[in-house]
């Protein structure tokens, strides 16, 4: 009721100007209102508010619509009430009181007169009736929290209680609760200061699928659509697993050129049967096939249309193939839209069928709408990890670099947005001063270097390692071309040319150290071989990824290094709420053909590319004896001439969608000593906007295996952020 009252006055308010008797007013500012029996006031002379200690006046002011030398309405203003009441109760003052003073009114002078009441925090969130689902899953459904980030109070809100009560009956619908009922409660302390929130649940049963259904007249068989549903009758009936079936059925016939393809489920209801089930049937409509006519790109100031055209061709979507909607489908979001937005870095890319120009009518064009933003950036950042200690972090960077768009002038060379822009190239310098590590690189890469799905990767690199009994300075210069192959499939050659300088040994420095002290040259050529299927490079959840690699090495040493790497993971279980559990699988083992320097050899621990978690970065190795002592011991690592490692992760949502658990088992081994074995726990957190796109990890891990030598590191973290 107080919702009509509110829009009515606002109604009459906008109406008011536009009547004959406003506009009387209008001419004649002195004369009665017709509608209050005072006269008009006038203009706005003054906009003044008495009580408010939450807002500021001048926020107010901003909300209310009119400011002054405005026309003054009485409608309006009432409005304006109307409008701070409405601003209070949004941040947690529901008993809040706001009068308008009408004394002044007739000289065009505006007071209101607030009482803001307590301001009220949820004191505890409550469910009753929940036999199915606890309380905790519940409370991940609703966004009302009784703190923030643990330390923060939550305010109370009539429409937050509102709005978490219809996510609630979604929820309970979405698991095939077809006849609950969820209402909200709230109890009021008696000071007015909190509130109990409590949701009362009637759950009533649960529905399940009686019979799977297919209509319409398409070119597939009831049978083969079966395949493509993961639904079978008996299953607990929810409607968005089902909807992601009739999404699965409906990719089937996109991807072969079927545009207008839809397929809509539906469930019936079958009270007559006395059992609560439902009879789902997938209705579909196949339209007909079509065939990309042409090509048409827009909104690309900056980007250069082959920059676009490179990552359509390379997944086939070019004129005379067929139509395929799967990767980019007319509604939008498709895979294709995502690889264009990362290859040429776009706000948004849209790809869209249209009419063919030609008048086919077995073919539709493709538009391919570009809206760009800002590719060039200077970012200052830290990064920090128990391996390399704390990193700072200084990054110039254009992400849709053009090494053939050289600048106009001066100015534009050390701003990385106004120059180079629009090829889809990568480029970055990076200045990187550390604790315990320092790098500073030059990165050049090219995705579809001459216009093929080959990546070129060249980089210039220095960085210095503290080690245990000796600095590591390195200079290296490196070039990589990458092949993507079909069916994910990838191969790779890499070139390298390297100085390494040993310097700065301690007095007891290993006999093996001492002997490569100095500088070195090492020339390498390096051939890869791999593959993935994942689902998501950056947050994978099914899939695998195998990758294998030989290099060999010339000049000061002559040797080669053979590396073989696999992970696959397993998607565990789905929670209510749609997120996974993902149990991951990794085995790693490398070896050096022909003897390597100790600064080429393998280090295990950690939790870096050799990591065993529960080890210290390093904490793995073949040892040397000391030197220039009267009893030396084996201390510091000299490198091992092989490596093998295997572990698993289990990665467990707590919180949210960025905050996980983590479980594991790491293992491994190396030329000397016993087998390595240690569990451990953590906690993962996901932030891009804060921390990039590697996550947070804080990760405890206990040893139950380790050799004499080895030194351990129960606790181990890693992450970083921008500025």
């Amino acid at each position: 009721m107080q919702d009509a009252v509110t829009i009515f006055i606002i109604l009459l308010g906008f109406l008011g100007p536009l009547s004959p008797c406003r506009a009387a007013d209008a001419k004649e500012p002195n004369q009665p209102s017709s509608l209050t029996g005072q006269p008009s006031p006038g203009i706005i002379k003054s906009i003044e508010f008495e009580g408010n200690r939450h807002f500021k006046a001048h926020v107010l002011r901003e909300r209310l619509g009119f400011q002054l030398g405005d026309r003054l309405d009485p409608f309006l203003a009432e409005g304006g009430r109307v409008t701070i009441m409405e601003a209070y109760r949004k941040v947690g003052y529901p008993s809040v009181k706001v009068t308008l003073d009408r004394t002044r009114l007739a000289e065009g002078h505006l007071l209101y007169i607030i009482e803001e009441g307590p301001r009220v925090q949820v004191a505890t969130i409550r469910f009753v009736g929940n036999t199915s689902f606890s309380a905790r899953t519940l409370r991940e459904v609703i966004k009302l929290k009784q703190r923030k980030w643990f330390f923060w109070p939550t305010y109370y809100t009539e429409d937050a209680v509102k709005e978490d009560t219809d996510r609630l009956r979604d929820f309970y619908y979405n698991q095939g609760f077809l006849d609950h009922k969820i209402t909200a409660q709230t109890e009021f302390t008696g000071d007015g200061a909190k509130v109990h929130v409590i949701f009362v649940i009637e759950e009533g049963p649960v529905y399940h699928v009686s019979e799977i259904v297919f209509t319409g007249e398409t070119r597939y068989t009831a049978e083969q659509l079966r395949a493509k549903v993961k639904v079978r009758e008996g299953d607990v009936y929810k409607k968005p697993k089902v909807d992601r079936d009739a999404r699965e059925v409906v990719q089937l016939y996109r991807e072969q050129g079927y545009v207008d393809a839809t397929v809509t489920q539906s469930g019936k209801f079958q009270p007559e049967s006395g059992e609560f089930l439902v009879k789902v049937t997938f209705d579909v409509h196949e339209g007909r096939q079509f065939r990309i006519g042409q090509v048409d790109i827009t909104g690309n100031e900056i980007t250069k249309d082959k920059a676009v055209r490179r990552i359509l061709d390379e997944y086939g979507f070019t004129p005379g193939q067929l139509y395929n909607a799967k990767i980019a489908p007319k509604e939008g979001g498709g895979l294709l839209e995502k690889y264009i937005q990362r290859g040429v870095i776009t706000d948004q890319a849209v790809v869209r069928p249209v009419t063919s120009a030609g008048g086919d009518p077995n073919s539709r064009d493709a538009r391919v709408d570009i809206k760009e933003g800002m590719t060039g950036l200077i970012r200052p950042g830290v990064g920090f990890s128990s391996d390399s200690g704390v990193i700072g972090q200084l990054i110039y960077e254009q992400r849709n670099f053009d090494i053939s768009d050289t600048p106009d002038d001066l100015s534009e060379v050390f701003f990385p947005w106004k120059a180079w822009r629009g090829g889809g190239q990568r480029f970055s310098v990076r200045l990187e001063p550390g604790t315990r590590y320092s790098a500073y690189s030059v990165n050049f890469v090219d995705p579809y270097w001459n216009d093929q799905p080959v990546t070129l990767d060249v980089l210039g690199r220095s960085w210095k390692w503290f080690r245990e009994s000796y600095d590591e300075n390195r200079l290296k210069g490196a070039f990589e071309f990458e092949q993507r192959l079909a069916d994910y499939w990838r191969r790779s050659i890499g070139f390298r040319a390297e100085n390494v300088r040993i310097s700065d040994l301690d007095f007891d420095a290993p006999q093996e150290i001492r002997n490569v002290r100095g500088n070195s040259q090492l020339f390498g050529v390096k051939f890869g071989v791999g593959k993935t299927t994942v689902d998501d490079l950056y947050d994978p959840t099914t899939g695998w990824i195998a990758n294998t690699s030989y290099e060999q090495v010339t000049g000061d040493f002559t040797y080669g290094l053979l590396e073989g790497s696999y992970i696959h993971y397993f998607p565990i279980f789905e929670d209510v709420l749609g997120r996974r559990t993902v149990l991951s699988a990794r085995v790693r083992a490398a070896t050096t053909v022909s003897e390597a320097p100790p600064f080429e050899k393998f280090y295990a621990g950690g939790t870096g590319h050799y990591g065993i978690r529960g080890f210290e970065y390093r904490g793995v190795s073949t040892r040397g004896f000391q030197t220039n002592v009267p009893n030396p011991r084996k201390k510091d690592p000299i490198g091992s001439d092989w490596i093998f490692l295997a572990g698993t992760e289990l990665v467990v949502p707590l919180f949210g969608q960025n905050f996980n658990a983590l479980f594991f088992l790491a293992s491994g081994t190396v030329d000397t000593g016993s087998y390595r074995l240690s569990i451990g726990a953590g906690i993962e957190i996901k932030v891009p906007q804060l921390f990039g796109p590697m996550p947070m990890r804080f990760e405890l891990g206990f040893p139950l295996l380790k050799s004499e030598g080895d030194e351990t590191q129960v606790f181990s973290f890693s992450g970083g952020g921008f500025f």
